[in-house]
């Protein structure tokens, strides 16, 4: 496991004054790159070539390092690079995607803003059910195996997946069908079932607020709110229900997009003490605690209670439907804040202060 230690060892060879935000090229760049272009720094993206006509069209990063695939970024070579370049690297959904935690934590070595520990209390369900608990939020269920199912459930696969694969099922036995089916359509393989995470379907209105926990500031601030377009389940409803039934649909939750919620008034209060207690508990779990962006899933129900189903200890792609529009960050900052403004605006006064050590892993 790399130490913090040894990222100070590496940030002392740096030219603070010539930093760089860095990321892969897929998820949330955009978002970082601009955030980081506005506080004044330049950007790196490790892009893969395919995707190299974002960056023409939207011409944010001074720096292309082309790989095939982004678990290159492990290669010494890359890695080298970057830190040429004195690079903070901002971690989001595909690091994990493509990489794992452990490669992550004991294999990365450039500074990350963020705590890499939290990765692993994200990517595993266990974990992530511990500490939300240890916050004091109000969890759904959750079932070990199919057998146990007795009410209606969403079976999820682990990881930042986007949402795909991931299906209803209300018993044991309409679980094993929904699960050929989807094998057969190859959104699952095989040895995917054994990790299916089941969990209780809440019913109301899925709500992600995004968070920003300030350790410059020591603040954790509200800075958005979104909630995920996903396909074909938010389609379904254009199909009369006779056709539904007659060609035996069974919807996925494959995310397409974002969409921007403000939220009524009186459910702020319990969404800000919320993320004040999950950075709490973060502290307990895996000092320093969260640093950073993270964002809540939520459901809140017809009678406003709500349940938190995941937590995502880094930044969101639901966090892009604030660039320069949230009302949150608004409120707070003015014109033109967003998270990945923030982000970059946490490292710049990291830098002022001399304490860039404190941000970083």
């Amino acid at each position: 496991m790399i130490t913090r230690e040894e990222i100070a060892e590496i940030l002392r060879k740096y030219d603070l004054g010539k930093l760089a935000i860095g990321t892969l090229g897929s998820h949330s760049a955009l978002n970082i790159f601009k955030g980081a272009k506005e506080e004044g720094f330049k950007t790196v993206s490790i892009c893969k070539k395919s995707d190299a006509i974002i960056y023409k069209k939207f011409p944010l990063a001074d720096e292309i390092i082309f790989v095939e695939n982004f678990s290159e970024l492990l290669k010494d070579k890359i890695q080298e690079k970057l830190r040429e370049l004195n690079t903070v690297l901002i971690p989001h959904g595909s690091f994990t995607a493509y990489l794992s935690t452990e490669e992550i934590t004991d294999r990365l070595y450039v500074p990350m803003l963020g705590n890499r520990q939290l990765l692993h209390w994200e990517a595993d369900r266990e974990r992530q059910k511990k500490w939300l608990s240890k916050a004091g939020l109000k969890l759904p269920r959750t079932f070990k195996k199919p057998e146990e199912i007795d009410t209606l459930v969403i079976a999820k696969l682990p990881g930042a997946k986007g949402g795909k694969g991931y299906f209803l099922a209300n018993s044991p036995k309409a679980f094993q069908k929904k699960v050929n089916e989807m094998i057969k359509r190859g959104l699952l393989g095989k040895g995917d079932v054994a990790r299916i995470h089941l969990q209780e379907y809440i019913l109301g209105v899925n709500v992600y607020p995004h968070y920003f926990s300030s350790i410059i500031g020591n603040d954790v601030e509200f800075l958005g709110v979104d909630r995920r377009y996903e396909s074909a389940v938010d389609t379904i409803g254009r199909i009369p229900a006779e056709e539904q039934l007659e060609i035996g649909i069974n919807p996925t939750y494959t995310i397409v997009g974002n969409i921007p919620i403000t939220l009524r008034e009186s459910l702020l209060p319990e969404l800000i003490r919320m993320g004040d207690n999950v950075v709490k508990a973060s502290k307990e779990i895996a000092p320093p605690g969260i640093i950073g962006p993270f964002c809540l899933e939520t459901v809140i129900t017809d009678s406003l209670e709500i349940y938190t189903f995941e937590i995502s200890a880094r930044i969101v792609a639901g966090t892009n439907v604030g660039i320069g529009t949230s009302p949150y960050a608004y409120l707070r900052y003015g014109e033109k804040m967003y998270m990945g403004r923030r982000i970059a605006l946490e490292i710049k006064n990291a830098v002022k202060e001399k304490r860039v050590n404190e941000i970083v892993t």
